[in-house]
């Protein structure tokens, strides 16, 4: 890792817990940093937000909402707002309601691809608190263009699935606790060495490869006949989706084929398993709902043919109705126990990280 170079493109993406680690990085940071600072604290798309004035009022910077087309100014704090993905042009900021990226907007990973393009080895990427894996193929553009890549310690994040994704499927240059947050970013900026005992992760350090498919399908016996599909299918759009790799993360870009119309929803390989899952769950929620109002239907029909005593009828109105209830009654149990899944967070897939 070389140093001398100013890194004074400082961009931090957060999501869960990550107002916390935010606050603490505002408070640690001098009031002459030679940087100007890019965040973007994934809150949903439609909630109001008080980050800047929470920022300004926990350190000696400022923060602002970032407009589109403005400067870039060292010694601020550019807040991604609401509803719009924050990107990095050469001088000036950008403003964009693109689609959505890892099921959200703002999103990280198209705020530190736009930095890497635009500033290169001028970039500090820091990837803070938050579930899924926003973030990480971000880190990757910056690692290529020759920035610098930064994690929270997992062990110190309220929520490590966006730092565990970071460590799993890219070469991270550096790992630091939120305490330790504000000072490595301070030398980086000023073109200083990292503190003493900061936590650098060398090339190499074991990472998880993220398995591909294999093409080879499970054999069916009865029912239906499950083959591999030809593609997966956006859970946000319906549009056709296709598989690249950055670094060893897979990543799915979605695409609807109509001429050159390209919609470009993307996902992490992590917020493609999550918005599958919430679209399978919301599936399951569905089939409850009719198959409810099926048996309310067929309860009806039941006395309808009862009063006009067609008994044979009723009869088989009847059977209808408590089919329906009985797999009614199957599909929410099914859905109240819930089924299990793989966790981004499981103990036992934690990377090998050298001790501090």
């Amino acid at each position: 890792m070389s140093h001398g170079r100013p890194r004074d493109i400082l961009v931090l993406g957060a999501s869960a817990g990550g107002l916390v680690v935010l606050r603490r990085i505002a408070d640690g940071l001098p009031r002459d940093l030679p940087a100007a600072l890019f965040v973007v604290l994934d809150i949903g798309t439609n909630r109001r937000s008080q980050l800047p004035a929470i920022l300004s009022s926990a350190g000696p910077l400022p923060a602002v909402w970032a407009e589109d087309g403005t400067p870039i100014e060292a010694g601020r704090i550019h807040v991604a707002p609401p509803d719009h993905h924050l990107l990095i042009k050469p001088g000036r900021l950008c403003l964009t309601r693109g689609p959505q990226e890892n099921r959200t907007r703002p999103a990280v990973d198209p705020l530190f691809r736009s930095a890497a393009l635009a500033y290169g080895p001028r970039v500090a990427g820091v990837v803070l608190s938050g579930a899924l894996g926003d973030g990480t193929a971000g880190l990757v553009e910056i690692k290529r263009c020759g920035g610098v890549s930064v994690v929270q310690d997992p062990a110190d994040a309220d929520f490590r699935g966006m730092p565990l994704s970071a460590l799993r499927y890219t070469e991270v240059g550096y790992c630091a606790t939120a305490a330790e947050m504000a000072g490595l970013l301070t030398r980086f900026a000023r073109g200083q060495p990292p503190p003493a005992g900061a936590r650098h992760l060398p090339p190499g350090t074991p990472r998880r490869a993220m398995p591909l498919a294999s093409g080879q399908e499970e054999k069916m016996t009865g029912g239906y006949d499950l083959k591999p599909p030809v593609a997966l299918t956006c859970p946000l759009c319906g549009g056709a989706v296709r598989e690249t790799a950055e670094d060893q993360l897979p990543y799915f870009t979605c695409h609807i084929a109509y001429f050159t119309c390209h919609i470009g929803h993307r996902f992490a390989a992590t917020d493609m398993d999550e918005a599958q899952f919430r679209e399978m769950e919301s599936a399951l929620e569905m089939a409850l709902r009719v198959l409810n109002e099926r048996s309310a239907l067929c309860r009806r029909m039941a006395d309808a043919a009862r009063g006009r005593r067609a008994a044979h009828s009723a009869a088989r109105w009847d059977d209808a109705a408590r089919e329906a209830e009985e797999r009614a009654e199957m599909l929410r149990h099914f859905i109240e126990r819930g089924w299990l899944r793989p966790s981004p967070d499981d103990e036992e897939d934690r990377p090998d990280i050298p001790p501090g």
